[in-house]
């Protein structure tokens, strides 16, 4: 049982940090939902291509907290610093090259054919999240030195400080409270960089007094985290890509329709987000094993992490398929053209939702553990496999025969399966074993 406990006591700040996230999207999006019908259809295109683009150098500079973690799990302390060093200099740079993407995600919302009142609000809120993006870049690379070395408590609670003040933002700039501006969905995303700035503050200062702001050597450490992390950066960027061209296609079914897929797909990230949580829970924990060259721990590692993520995935469909109607009526915009089309279709799509959750759910903790022992060349090269041979080509199959949302959103099924039966196969086969990284685990 101790075991169990003691990955709780890691994973839980992760988890409630991610969910604190969701919340924290899921209410800029009830906002927004009651600001406008139009606002809440742009908001979901336009933050996943903001997270299409960020995602690449955001997964890089999380990937310094392998490195963390396999130096903490060899005891080398210098090198944690190193690694922290590291992250945060590959996300200074990867905040300037953000700039280079503002004229690119204008021509794609012209390209994906929204008529242009829609395709304005897209830009506006992607505008602004793109130029925030360096402050996304800096939190994680402080936060992934915590994780890293297993201090997770300190990432909730920044995590949840700067969620509390986008909360408290939202209202005033979205509807133009207390003297402001209504600024509509630019407000939401004005909220939203201020969050992160406060978040990457907190925890830039806290790292900084705890050491990891001292001056060792990071060269060397950048040359690797990107060896490793650029693999690890281009499968969330495959990841993201093929949902967002997913959330496109939806979005020519049109109406009621894609407002109910929209909710739904904000109600799966909130259940989701704890699996990210039990995913870098995985990654810490076995990149703590490597480091001491402990490949059976591990094991046991991921196995007693997957029944634990896998058991609150069960739990949170079960309560979302029994709260469906409240749920929904969360999003439910006053602009509705057809409001039993939206809740009968948010009903089927909950559903659907529910079917591929434990699947997805595994593979995201599975590819998690995999990435801890360095084994990021499979997960990319699995995933282009998977999304862009596999899931995309059904789902534009589907598309042109049967165009209805519960028959795009049933195509998902037969993609999670897929891909986390080939991750589990990888895992047992055991190539991670010969990756070397760093500590008594590797060079």
């Amino acid at each position: 049982m101790k075991p169990y406990l003691d990955i709780i006591k890691l994973v839980w700040p992760l988890a409630l940090g991610m969910v604190n996230t969701a919340l924290m999207q899921s209410v800029d999006r009830a906002f927004l939902a009651q600001y406008s019908a139009s606002a809440i259809e742009a908001v979901l295109p336009a933050s996943t291509l903001v997270w299409v683009f960020m995602c690449f150098f955001q997964s890089i500079v999380g990937y310094s907290g392998v490195f963390v973690a396999q130096c903490h799990g060899a005891g080398d302390e210098r090198g944690c610093r190193a690694s922290y060093r590291a992250g945060m200099f590959i996300a200074i740079v990867s905040g300037l090259l953000m700039f280079a993407f503002l004229p690119l995600g204008g021509w794609l919302f012209s390209l994906a054919g929204h008529d242009s009142g829609l395709a304005a609000l897209e830009r506006s809120y992607y505008n602004i999240a793109i130029l925030g993006g360096f402050f996304v870049y800096a939190q994680m690379a402080a936060a992934s030195y915590f994780t890293g070395r297993g201090k997770t408590r300190i990432v909730f609670w920044v995590n949840l400080l700067g969620n509390a003040l986008n909360v408290a933002i939202d209202p005033v700039l979205i509807f133009g409270l207390c003297g402001f501006p209504r600024l509509g969905i630019a407000g939401a995303a004005c909220a939203t960089v201020l969050s992160q700035f406060s978040q990457f503050a907190v925890l830039a200062i806290a790292a900084g007094r705890e050491g990891g702001g001292g001056k060792v050597p990071c060269l060397g450490h950048v040359r690797r985290i990107l060896k490793f992390g650029v693999p690890a950066g281009g499968y969330e960027v495959l990841n993201m890509l093929s949902f967002t061209v997913f959330v496109f296609v939806t979005g020519s079914v049109g109406g009621d329709d894609f407002a109910a897929s929209n909710a739904c797909f904000t109600v799966n990230y909130l259940l989701f987000a704890p699996m990210t949580g039990f995913a870098i829970g995985a990654q810490t924990l076995v990149g703590h094993a490597r480091g001491r060259g402990d490949d059976r721990e591990a094991v046991l590692a991921l196995r007693r992490v997957l029944m634990l993520g896998l058991s609150f995935a069960f739990a949170a469909c079960v309560a979302v398929l029994a709260l469906h109607r409240p749920i929904l009526s969360l999003y439910a915009s006053p602009d509705l053209a057809d409001p039993a089309r939206f809740f009968s279709t948010g009903w089927t799509l909950l559903l659907l939702m529910s079917a591929w959750m434990l699947f997805d759910a595994a593979d995201v903790i599975l590819s998690g553990a995999l990435k801890g022992a360095g084994d990021t060349r499979f997960v990319f090269w699995w995933m282009f496999a998977c999304a862009f041979l596999v899931w995309l080509p059904l789902v534009f199959a589907v598309n042109a025969k049967m165009p209805s949302m519960p028959a795009l959103w049933s195509t998902t099924v037969a993609y999670v399966v897929i891909i986390s039966a080939g991750s589990f196969a990888r895992w047992r086969r055991g190539r991670w074993r010969t990756i070397r990284i760093s500590g008594k685990g590797g060079a």
